[in-house]
C-alpha cells in the first residue's frame, strides 16, 4: 500500500466539529457587524479579522487535514503557503473596504444639495400647453 492510503483523512466526529466550528466563527462576525454591541470600528474589524483567521485554520485542520506529522516538509510548505494566503487575503480584504469607504459618494439628503453647489436641482415636468393637442 502506498503511503497516502495511511494517512487519514478524518472521521465523522471530526468533519462535524470542524463543520460547527466554521458555522460558529461564521455566525460571531455576523452577529458583530448586525448586533448592536457597544465596539469601537477598530475592535470590531480587529475581532472579525481573528475570527477569519482563526477559521482559515479550522478549515486546514480539519478539512485539509494538516498536521504536524512529517511528509518530506510538505506539512511545513502548506503551513507557510496557508499563512501568506491568509496575510494577503486579511491585507487585501482591509485595503478594498478602506478604498470602498473612502471613494463612494455619501447619498443622503442633505448632501444632495452640496453636491449641486448648494443650488437645488430644476425638476423638468411636462407641460401640457405645449402639446400637440391644442
Amino acid at each position: 500500500m502506498s503511503a497516502h492510503s495511511h494517512s487519514s483523512h478524518g472521521t465523522m466526529g471530526k468533519l462535524m466539529t470542524g463543520f460547527g466550528l466554521s458555522a460558529l466563527l461564521t455566525v460571531v462576525p455576523f452577529a458583530i457587524v448586525m448586533g448592536e454591541f457597544d465596539l469601537s470600528r477598530e475592535w470590531a474589524i480587529g475581532l472579525i479579522m481573528g475570527l477569519g483567521a482563526v477559521q482559515i485554520i479550522v478549515h486546514l485542520v480539519y478539512f485539509l487535514h494538516l498536521n504536524s506529522s512529517n511528509e518530506g516538509g510538505w506539512t511545513l510548505a502548506a503551513t507557510i503557503l496557508a499563512a501568506v494566503i491568509l496575510l494577503i487575503v486579511l491585507a487585501g480584504s482591509l485595503w478594498v473596504m478602506h478604498n470602498m469607504n473612502a471613494n463612494m459618494m455619501p447619498m443622503s439628503p442633505g448632501n444632495m444639495s452640496e453636491m449641486s453647489g448648494g443650488e437645488a436641482m430644476p425638476v423638468q415636468t411636462h407641460d401640457a400647453s405645449h402639446g400637440t393637442d391644442h
